[in-house]
């Protein structure tokens, strides 16, 4: 298992961050690596402790399915998610997800640190996460 940690800072403040990460509309506007697609009649979220999330992505060159999930187990708004992340059926392949968010000067700082992560999946979630963490920029980026 290995841990892996991306750290962003967005020109938007804390709570449209946490809204992102909590609210299906707002989900649904960034959720994936570029190439994919998360459709908002996808994702339902439960967000408390104990709540779980769901949601799929969807390739938009074959429309191959990722079925994503897992179980929040730690909220506090707007400044911490705790969540397991992964295959929804298969447990052994769900890592756990702590985003913490620090505001300063009207932008964001997210901590993103995915841990308990199988070794042989490190490389392909780090590309992945790095890129949806591009979009998620891209989603906030004042108008």
């Amino acid at each position: 298992m290995t841990d892996l940690t991306i750290t962003r800072v967005f020109d938007a403040p804390r709570e449209l961050v946490f809204d992102a990460w909590t609210t299906p509309e707002h989900l649904a506007g960034w959720y994936g690596p570029v190439g994919l697609t998360t459709p908002l009649s996808s994702i339902s979220l439960d967000v408390r402790p104990g709540g779980t999330w769901r949601a799929t992505m969807i390739s938009d060159a074959d429309g191959t399915e990722y079925p994503q999930g897992g179980t929040y187990q730690e909220v506090v708004a707007p400044e911490r998610l705790v969540f397991t992340w992964g295959a929804p059926d298969d447990p052994a392949r769900q890592a756990l997800v702590t985003v913490t968010l620090a505001e300063a000067d009207g932008k964001t700082t997210m901590t993103f640190l995915i841990s308990s992560l199988p070794q042989d999946m490190r490389e392909s979630v780090h590309e992945g996460w790095t890129s949806a963490l591009e979009s998620l920029a891209t989603y906030l980026e004042p108008t």
